[in-house]
């Protein structure tokens, strides 16, 4: 499945293998980030009129925006990151992001579109690891010279049946 806009093109292999590697250590430093529980980083990793969205899999397929989670810009990203850290009651848990897979659908200078699959366990301190949420991410990176942002997260998730406690950024 590709969304509308993330569709393959050809690429040069090395520029290819550079592309992805760029890319996989984004992933690195945004997992490293989000895992290690330093939610109100999470919007340096996109520009500043990003776009994220996290919706299901048959809304994606049937072209519908309608998405559990929508932003637009890194000041709503902010507010979601300080809601979810300082101001929402939950249970303590720890949260493990897995993206693996990538895909190079397009790279220039300027833009890198990708397509990962990610996984997310979450583990509450009183019980056990659950898979929280797994699916594909679609990207569409700034790239300035060796920096990337998201200018655009699509997280589809596979499964209707989703946790009912907080969204946790994917």
């Amino acid at each position: 499945m590709l969304l509308p806009g993330f569709e393959k093109k050809h690429i040069a292999h090395d520029a290819a293998l550079i592309a992805r590697a760029a890319v996989e250590d984004f992933h690195a430093e945004y997992c490293a980030v989000l895992d290690g529980g330093d939610l109100e980083r999470w919007p340096e990793f996109f520009t500043e009129n990003c776009v994220y969205r996290v919706t299901e899999l048959e809304n994606a397929t049937c072209g519908l925006p309608v998405g559990l989670v929508y932003a637009e810009g890194r000041n709503m990203l902010h507010d979601r990151a300080v809601a979810i850290s300082r101001t929402q009651m939950f249970a303590p848990r720890s949260m493990l992001h897995f993206i693996s897979n990538v895909r190079i659908l397009s790279a220039t200078d300027e833009e890198i579109v990708a397509q990962s699959n990610y996984m997310l366990l979450q583990t509450l301190v009183e019980g056990a690891t659950t898979l929280h949420q797994a699916g594909r991410l679609f990207d569409r990176f700034a790239r300035n010279g060796n920096i990337l942002l998201l200018k655009e997260r699509q997280a589809v998730y596979d499964t209707a049946m989703i946790a009912n406690d907080l969204a946790y950024p994917v």
